[in-house]
């Protein structure tokens, strides 16, 4: 039997009826609403255009008396609505100030979408038959409809604007020997690839690949497409790595120019470059590093400044002064826009001369450094501050494992220098919660991979004094330095800066949450944003050890507002800062490289750098820190499912993460790997989703499995290709 696509019935694109037919009697066989639908894509497709009621009514052949009653009701009320506007010459026309939106397409598994518009609240759903060949992500044109159903905005895709990308990973289906399909790995691609055999370039059926779309005719169900890259045997280490690389458009090489330009770069300072900074090389100054890290871009030094006063610098790699703008390694930084750290591999900003090498703040080198130098008193409070470029000679290369030892012991190379630094962190700390700071302590995975690549052992990362105190010293450098910027003058285009600011979260979010913690016995006050930072912080301080800590944990966060990258300075909610901004990694961040430049900038007491421009590359920032974060997210799933693969029939102890109408989601608690007990597997009753409750109910017997519950489960199966862990309770 021929094989065909899975999607290829469900998909069909059946042709719509633009208008009634002439032999329509009565208004119930034309509605309202569809009448309207037509008069939409009429006006879609003549928007400069106007026209008589006779003109329209003619056109869209609505003969009968009572038809045409229904479309002058139709055309007021869309006049009423401002879908369009009558001219002084009595013709209909579009309205263009109302109608035509500019947004971005979110595509749910049905078919339709959501237009995502900037500065609109509601999004814009689009019907599966109206997408117009738009994918997941593109930029359209949406001609907005006002007809709302429960609230609903709907409207159609009129045009692509831009595609967000034209290459997709999937997996292939050889039909005939003529006929292949590509089946997107995507959840969000709704349609599959079609591939003439002249495109296969060797792949081979079952095999994962790249397929670029090439074409897509009019009337036809699917795109076409060929095989660009053959990326493995599902299943296998290196092919799902391939995939994810792939998937998120990561670049796996740099271009030759790059690394020619990087290589030309000397590792040797001359004694000039050294005489124009603050010497800090005789000052004990030393890093506090993952044990693993190669890249390290920030040192701390500490010096007495008088009595019970520190001198605290927070030296960070000045990558700046080696990446220029407008070179060829500054072009590379911008559009990688941040390093991205899978499990097994990190896809570095910089090369690996410069992230490892020449910046890398290593220990008994002389680096170049761009500081923010603090005197301080014993209870955190700064008292004189300092920008600029240093020179810094690292004294010890820690490990977080190794500075902790010497905080818990009080013993080992410059003890007191670590423990004086982490008296003050603890005040920061303090003060900064205190101030309206929330306190979200969620567990990192961490993996160990044998030879091969393969993980054998799946932890929770334990964040410790050593961690928190690095941290909290980072956090006052950024902020100090976006403070020296944002309060340099009112009139914020004289001083355009790149800005980490972070939104009040989401109203009826937090409703949500609130409603959550209530089921476990706690309180979230909505009253203001002061109150609800002061109840998650007393909410993360009561959970702290118990199951259903990193439930609430992860609910919490999800619940509140994406930070991103701007000219435009507000806040940073989630730290309870007024100015916020990333200074401290340069080396793997390129917005901090924009501070960086722009600090210096200003600190040569100049203005009015190009605010649309840096507004621009910020916003570029911003959605290449989403896409590695997505990509480290999808090889992490990878890691935890093939661990789990040598686990199949193995019991563990885990904590309901999710509740819906078709699954339970549970969390093991000890590697956090998370998969699904069916509904359609509990057959010891029928069981009725409450979702007000968040939990399901067996209808004949009353049993219950809630939200945050803890429970037992065995590992009955996993699916690699969807990277989904199937359960059943024990």
């Amino acid at each position: 039997m021929k094989k065909k696509s899975p999607n290829a019935n469900k998909r069909t694109d059946k042709s719509q009826k633009t208008g009634p037919s002439s032999k329509s009697k009565t208004p119930d066989k034309r509605s309202t609403r569809s009448i309207k639908s037509s008069l939409a894509n009429f006006f879609s497709n003549k928007e400069e255009e106007s026209f008589t009621f006779n003109d329209i009514a003619a056109i869209l052949k609505l003969h009968a008396h009572k038809d045409r009653e229904v479309l002058l009701e139709s055309l007021r009320q869309m006049m009423e609505d401002k879908e369009i506007i009558l001219t002084k010459e009595e013709k209909y026309q579009l309205n263009h100030t109302e109608k035509f939106l500019i947004g971005t397409v979110d595509m749910a598994k049905s078919g339709g979408a959501y237009i995502l518009v900037d500065g609109q609240e509601k999004d814009i759903y689009v019907n599966p038959r109206k997408t117009n060949k738009a994918f997941h992500g593109d930029k359209v044109k949406v001609l907005k409809y006002s007809n709302k159903r429960g609230g609903r905005i709907e409207g159609e895709i009129v045009s692509i604007i831009q595609r967000k990308k034209e290459e997709f990973t999937g997996t292939l289906q050889i039909v005939n020997e003529r006929t292949a399909f590509v089946i997107p790995d995507s959840k969000k691609m709704v349609v599959d690839f079609f591939i003439p055999s002249s495109r296969l370039n060797g792949a081979q059926d079952g095999y994962k690949v790249l397929v670029q779309m090439t074409d897509w005719p009019e009337k036809v169900k699917n795109p076409f497409g060929k095989i660009i890259k053959i990326l493995g045997k599902p299943g296998e280490h290196s092919t799902e790595m391939n995939v994810i690389i792939s998937e998120f458009d990561l670049p796996e090489e740099f271009p030759l120019n790059v690394e020619k330009e990087s290589n030309k770069i000397p590792i040797e300072i001359s004694e000039d470059e050294i005489d124009r900074r603050w010497d800090f090389r005789d000052v004990p100054t030393m890093t506090i590093d993952p044990i693993d890290a190669k890249d390290f871009d920030d040192a701390l030094s500490i010096q007495p400044a008088g009595p019970g006063k520190w001198e605290i610098g927070v030296h960070i790699a000045d990558v700046s002064f080696y990446v220029r703008p407008d070179s060829e390694l500054d072009k590379e930084a911008f559009e990688r826009g941040t390093s991205v750290y899978l499990v097994d591999r990190v896809i570095p900003m910089l090369p690996e001369r410069l992230s490892n090498g020449v910046c890398s703040l290593r220990p008994d080198e002389d680096k170049l450094t761009y500081a923010a130098v603090f005197v301080m008193d014993e209870e955190g409070k700064v008292l004189k501050e300092w920008f600029g470029r240093t020179v810094i000679r690292s004294s010890k290369r820690f490990s977080y494992e190794e500075a902790q030892e010497v905080l818990d012991s009080g013993v080992g190379p410059y003890a007191n220098e670590l423990l004086i630094m982490n008296a003050i962190a603890h005040k920061l700390r303090k003060k900064r919660f205190a101030e309206g700071s929330i306190s979200f302590e969620t567990d990192e995975v961490k993996f160990k991979l044998d030879d091969k690549g393969k993980p054998i052992e799946v932890f929770k990362k334990v964040r410790k004094d050593a961690h928190k105190l690095i941290e909290d010293f980072m956090l006052l450098a950024n902020r100090k330095v976006a403070e020296y910027i944002g309060k340099k003058s009112e009139d914020l285009s004289d001083y355009p800066f790149v800005y980490r600011v972070h939104d009040a979260p989401d109203t009826e979010k937090l409703a949500n949450f609130a409603k959550l913690a209530a089921q476990f016995g706690y309180t979230i006050n909505l009253k203001s944003e002061e109150t609800v930072s002061q109840s998650l912080n007393k909410l993360m301080i009561d959970i702290e050890g118990k199951p259903e800590q990193n439930l609430l944990q992860g609910v919490a966060i999800r619940s509140m507002s994406k930070a991103i990258y701007t000219t435009k300075k507000t806040s940073h909610y989630g730290l309870g800062f007024e100015y916020y901004t990333h200074f401290t990694s340069p080396i793997r961040r390129f917005p901090d490289v924009m501070v960086h430049r722009l600090l210096d900038f200003y600190l040569s007491n100049k203005i009015g750098a190009n605010q649309e421009l840096i507004e621009s590359e910020a916003k570029h920032s911003t959605e290449m820190e989403i896409r590695a974060a997505e990509a480290e997210r999808a090889s992490i799933k990878y890691m935890q499912c093939q661990f789990m693969l040598d686990h199949i029939g193995s019991e563990f102890d885990g904590i309901i993460s999710g509740v819906t109408d078709w699954g339970v989601y549970v969390e093991i608690l000890e590697n956090k790997c998370e998969g699904m007990v069916k509904i359609s597997d509990l057959k010891d009753d029928v069981y009725v989703y409450d979702d007000q409750r968040f939990l399901i109910r067996g209808y004949n017997h009353g049993k219950t499995y809630q939200l945050g519950y803890q429970i037992r489960i065995r590992i009955l199966s996993v699916n690699m290709g969807d990277k989904t862990i199937d359960m059943v309770f024990v």
